[in-house]
This record gives structure tokens, C-alpha cells and sequence, in this order.
């Protein structure tokens, strides 16, 4: 995949999809944003405050690669996170942060290990997830953040924040709100089984589903 060429038809997409997300309750209120980088090397944003369900093409915000505001609406206070995604993943050309309920939930347990916050339950989870590193929790907006995420992100196209919801990365959005729906279902059968006896797929069925590095 190369990053969008078509800025109208990029904005088409970016809405379409926060809509998609939003009435399926994947994200609420004024909560999430999504990205994608255009061929201009440029990104173009959800902005501050905006809800999901309501953003209009027109209203969305444009960014450089290192989230410094370039036209548009103020972008997203998170737009830093993106900006770090897309630096340290170069085939990456979209980008979805969610509060999605479960996968929130989730992030709010305890003793959730930081080096992978899901376990692999479905063949899906592992093809389009992989490993979830859980980062420690910082404010929205946080640019402190933004230096351990672009590190992380090098190795990982996903993230879970603590007491927050996940970010990922795709070639498309497509496929990033594909994996990031998977995400919220997985951590959905997670809260569902806990204490049962669960049977994940082993290490070795986990990497031959793994996707690729960036």
C-alpha cells in the first residue's frame, strides 16, 4: 500500500469510517480519532473535541509528521501519538485510537502483563493483533508519551494505554479498523472467561499467524 494520493477521496474514507465505528459502538461521545498519511507526506486528522458520529469531511485537520498543526481545525490533542506511529512505522498509512469499552476495560485490570495485555484466543486476533504491549498510563494529551510509544510502535502496530483504549496502525484503514475491531471482540471473550480454564493458541500456532513487521 502507498499513502492515500486523493485528498478528497482520503477525507471520504476517514469519515466513512469514523461513522462506521461510531454507530456501532466502538467508540462514544467526543472519544477516538483516526488518521490517515497522504501522498504529500502529510496527515489528515479527526479534530479536537469532535465526535465520531458527527465529523464532516470538511472539519478534519492536517498535520506534519511531527503532529505539528498545519491547516484545518485544531487536530485531535492526540495527534502526537499518530504522528509517532506513522515515524516509526513507514508502511503504515492509517491509524486508529479508540476508547472502545472492553478493550478500555481491560486496560484498567490489574496485574495485566505489560509485554502483551491479550492473550492469543483466535486464530484473527493473532493474524491481525499479534503482541499488545500495555503502556503505562498518561494523560490524554501527554506528549511525554509520545517518545515511548514511537519505540514500542517500532516493533508493534498495536498498543493498549492504561486506563485508556488502544491505538493501531495499518497499510489502510481498512485494515487498521479491521485489527482494532478484532482487538475489542478478543478483549470482549477475554472479560467473558475469565476464571474458566481458557485454551489460547500456543506460542508456535500465535507466530505463524503473526503479521508482518513493518
Amino acid at each position: 500500500m502507498t499513502p492515500y494520493p486523493d485528498e478528497s477521496a482520503a477525507r471520504t474514507l476517514v469519515v466513512r469510517t469514523a461513522r462506521s465505528l461510531f454507530t456501532r459502538g466502538l467508540t462514544h461521545g467526543s472519544t477516538g480519532n483516526l488518521s490517515v498519511r497522504l501522498a504529500d507526506g502529510t496527515l489528515l486528522l479527526t479534530p479536537t473535541g469532535s465526535s465520531l458520529g458527527t465529523v464532516e469531511e470538511g472539519e478534519l485537520s492536517r498535520t506534519d509528521l511531527r503532529g505539528e498543526h498545519l491547516d484545518g481545525p485544531r487536530p485531535t490533542k492526540e495527534a502526537f501519538l499518530h504522528a509517532a506511529f506513522y515515524r516509526a512505522r513507514p508502511a503504515a498509512n492509517a491509524v486508529v485510537h479508540l476508547h472502545s469499552t472492553h478493550a478500555a476495560a481491560v486496560s484498567c485490570l490489574d496485574g495485566v502483563d505489560p509485554a502483551n495485555a491479550l492473550p492469543p484466543l483466535t486464530a484473527y486476533y493473532a493474524m491481525r493483533v499479534g503482541t499488545l504491549p500495555l503502556l503505562p498510563y498518561h494523560a490524554p494529551g501527554d506528549g511525554s508519551l509520545e517518545p515511548l510509544a514511537e519505540r514500542t510502535a517500532r516493533t508493534h502496530h498495536a498498543l493498549l494505554l492504561a486506563n485508556h483504549g488502544p491505538v493501531i496502525a495499518g497499510p489502510s484503514m481498512e485494515q487498521a479498523a479491521d485489527a482494532i475491531e478484532e482487538l475489542e471482540e478478543t478483549a470482549k471473550l477475554h472479560l467473558l472467561l475469565r476464571g474458566h480454564t481458557t485454551r489460547p493458541l500456543t506460542p508456535e500456532q500465535a507466530a505463524v499467524l503473526a503479521p508482518p513487521s513493518p
